[in-house]
């Protein structure tokens, strides 16, 4: 019996340090870049606590994520506010990709887009010239899409009473944009996209460009993000620029398919098992926005021999629930 007890307070004991060890991770907007047969995921973080910028977290599994044991800090930081860097409030969505053995970290801060590099994944990552890639205007959620033709392209956010995708051509080099082919992607079209549980004017954003046999596939939220049914769909193009037609199912990731509140406003990217996945986050809570949790759902990819495009679902019911492990 005296053995028995022992058995029992040693278990509850480890149960009880385990989960001090593991907490959920609350990154927004967030992406996950895959490289040297490890995932690394970033995003905007939750809450004031810390320096202002971005935390980078890495991964074998999807499930247990830590601070890299050579990240730069304990925090794990990449880019952070005043290390030659813009911005001074309001870091958010980053993206990360790979052009000539640099690497580039696109972002928001102070409601404009901006570009840094570094010659690691780990950071830091700074700028020559600190300064938003375009500040004629506000813009945000920058994304890069590189064409197989190596020519760039970037979709942003503008404000134009409502929150529009945009795409212009875009020179790596210059960090600059062509203002000339800055074009609207598309008007706010679909029911989904504006649902009465919060009012607000037309929100389209959070893209995300992939190609596949010569069509390009726009993935990006809709509704205001402290809305329930924030969500995700996407459309289809035969160029960077459009005309872009919406898949007629969108939503693909919705409260009603993964069963949580707020899902928006990710990333997509292939997994070292050569599966699709989007990253996203969700609200907090049934009645609470932020901060916001991180979720990762497997994508199902069928093409359509008929249209001659590929169709994209979520296993709604294989939703991963990423934990920060502490080492």
């Amino acid at each position: 019996m005296k053995a028995l007890l022992i058995c029992l307070i040693l278990s509850l004991t480890a149960l009880q340090v385990s989960a001090q060890a593991k907490q959920e991770i609350f990154f927004a907007d967030v992406t996950i870049y895959v490289q040297g047969g490890k995932y690394y995921l970033t995003g905007s973080k939750g809450g004031n606590s810390g320096p202002q910028g971005f935390a980078l977290l890495e991964s074998k599994d999807l499930k247990t994520w830590a601070v890299s044991a050579k990240a730069n800090d304990s925090l794990g930081m990449i880019l952070t506010k005043g290390d030659h860097t813009f911005g001074t409030k309001g870091f958010w969505a980053p993206q990360i990709l790979k052009d000539d053995g640099t690497y580039y970290l696109t972002y928001t801060a102070d409601e404009q887009t901006a570009l840094a590099q570094s010659t690691s994944l780990l950071g830091p990552y700074r700028q020559k010239e600190v300064r938003p890639i375009d500040g004629s205007e506000k813009n945000i959620d920058s994304y890069l899409f590189r064409d197989t033709d190596c020519k760039y392209y970037f979709y942003s956010v503008r404000f134009n009473k409502g929150n529009y995708l945009y795409v212009a051509e875009f020179d790596l080099k210059t960090g600059t944009i062509n203002a000339k082919t800055l074009k609207r992607c598309f008007e706010q079209t679909q029911a989904w996209e504006a649902t009465p549980n919060y009012q607000s004017a037309p929100i389209m954003e959070g893209p995300t460009v992939i190609k596949l046999r010569n069509k390009y596939y726009l993935f990006y939220s809709a509704n205001h993000f402290q809305n329930i049914d924030y969500a995700i769909g996407y459309a289809v193009a035969d160029s960077p620029y459009g005309p872009w037609v919406k898949y007629n199912d969108n939503p693909i990731i919705h409260r009603s398919i993964v069963g949580e509140n707020g899902s928006g406003h990710g990333d997509l990217f292939e997994g070292l098992d050569k599966q699709l996945y989007y990253v996203y986050h969700i609200h907090n809570s049934s009645d609470k926005v932020g901060p916001r949790r991180t979720r990762i759902v497997p994508v199902v990819k069928q093409w359509d021999e008929k249209a001659g495009v590929y169709r994209f679902s979520v296993k709604g019911d294989e939703v991963i629930v990423p934990v920060m492990v502490e080492k």
